[in-house]
């Protein structure tokens, strides 16, 4: 199908007027930045409807006069002269010096267009909701021309200023409660949309145009169950093989496949088993989590959710952000007779703290056992920060085990969300 240039400059212009209508919208402050004292291609990664493009449009407002480009739209991927695309957009928005092009992959050699606008004097942003395929393309062709920013929903502090105000203590424990079933997609708040059938359409929108149409997958359904399986058993163990099994999929190749697939558009990701031996820890089960509480709640078939599971999805999103804004790594620990620590945290080379999530420490047995992993886990690693994030507990104790003495400290969860 050809595109004519007039019609370019239409969906341009119906873009423009979205993009002002935006621009009306309440805006909450990220805790990102972007930088453009220099001619390096801004990048922003991260899931459909985090807020990529209304974090650019905004903060680009501040500068002034931008250009912008949405290729969510399937008839801009269809032209083949992507001159008119610049020949309309300088049109429509009088020559501007800076560029912001939303969701770019779906532009087919993408990163060859950008680098020839920025050989030619523009300052680019672009956005996109796949890691992998951006990472591709930007090892190869944009390689130290390029600063990356990332971009997933609200942390819990962006839930907070929403509020607009202080709150008080007991006002963050009832929010909390809130941000752990609905999670932190900015729409949920800012328009007050139904959560369940948002998020459930989000969630198809992904998988279809991320995942489906992208790499022509023959049997939808199946990639569909296998995600509500897993979004379904948050924080459990999993391999290929049983995967294979329960999905009834012949080849757990195929599983790796669409595991990554669905890492790569922002919905799951998988934590390792830690292991100082490398071949052991690629061996080994792995643990999902989901980048957003909200899917659990959409997306889970369970009938009752499960507390403590939602405690600790929302510690290792937190910790999935800072790894990829590599400021850490992060793991699971479990030995041979099946004690287990939550998360192991690396920098560099050492182990610089263990956690453990649980969600109701009162019980005594749940304690002594919480405690007792750290402990073994500590003495292994050689690490003594030992730390269990609670529902309301904080203090700090001293604890042993067969001679063994560590100190332990408590922190509530909606303390450590902040910190």
């Amino acid at each position: 199908m050809i595109i004519m240039l007039q019609e370019i400059k239409e969906i341009i212009t119906l873009q423009k007027r979205e993009i002002e209508t935006k621009l009306k919208e309440k805006y909450i402050e990220r805790n990102q930045d972007l930088k453009l004292d220099n001619d390096l291609i801004k990048v922003i990664v991260g899931p459909r409807r985090a807020g990529k493009s209304f974090f650019a449009i905004h903060f680009l407002n501040k500068k002034g006069k931008f250009g912008y480009v949405n290729f969510d739209d399937e008839k801009l991927t269809e032209v083949d002269n992507y001159d008119e695309i610049i020949t309309a957009m300088n049109s429509i928005y009088d020559n501007p010096k800076f560029v912001l092009f939303d969701e770019i992959q779906n532009l087919p050699k993408w990163e060859l267009f950008a680098n020839r606008l920025q050989r030619q004097g523009y300052m680019l942003i672009i956005t996109g909701s796949n890691s992998n395929l951006l990472s591709k393309e930007l090892a190869t062709h944009l390689t130290g021309r390029h600063l990356l920013t990332n971009i997933f929903p609200f942390s819990f502090k962006e839930y907070l200023k929403f509020e607009g105000k202080e709150l008080t203590n007991t006002e963050i424990k009832e929010r909390l409660s809130k941000y752990m079933f609905n999670g932190g997609y900015p729409e949920i708040l800012s328009k007050k949309v139904e959560l369940k059938e948002y998020l459930s359409l989000l969630f198809g929108s992904i998988l279809y145009k991320d995942i489906i149409k992208r790499y022509k997958i023959r049997n939808p359904q199946q990639i569909e169950d296998l995600a509500t399986y897993l979004i379904s058993n948050i924080a459990n163990e999993y391999s290929y093989n049983s995967l294979a099994k329960i999905g009834k999929i012949k080849s757990s190749h195929t599983i790796e496949k669409y595991l990554s697939y669905l890492e790569e558009s922002f919905v799951l990701f998988s934590l390792s088993r830690f292991s100082y031996k490398v071949k052991e820890q690629l061996s080994s089960n792995k643990k999902v989590y989901c980048i957003d509480n909200g899917f659990i709640q959409a997306k889970s078939f369970k009938a009752s959710p499960d507390l403590g599971k939602l405690y600790e999805n929302l510690v290792a999103s937190k910790l999935k952000k800072q790894e990829v804004d590599e400021k850490l790594r992060f793991y699971y620990w479990k030995n041979q007779q099946q004690e287990e620590v939550d998360f192991v945290i690396k920098e560099g080379l050492k182990v610089k703290q263990l956690i453990q999530v649980c969600f109701n420490i009162k019980d005594l047995e749940t304690k002594n056992r919480e405690i007792r992993a750290l402990i073994k886990a500590g003495k292994e690693l050689k690490c003594n920060n030992l730390l269990i994030i609670t529902e309301d507990t904080e203090k700090e104790e001293k604890a042993e085990w067969f001679g063994d003495k560590a100190t332990i400290k408590f922190i509530p969860l909606w303390k450590w969300l902040l910190e």
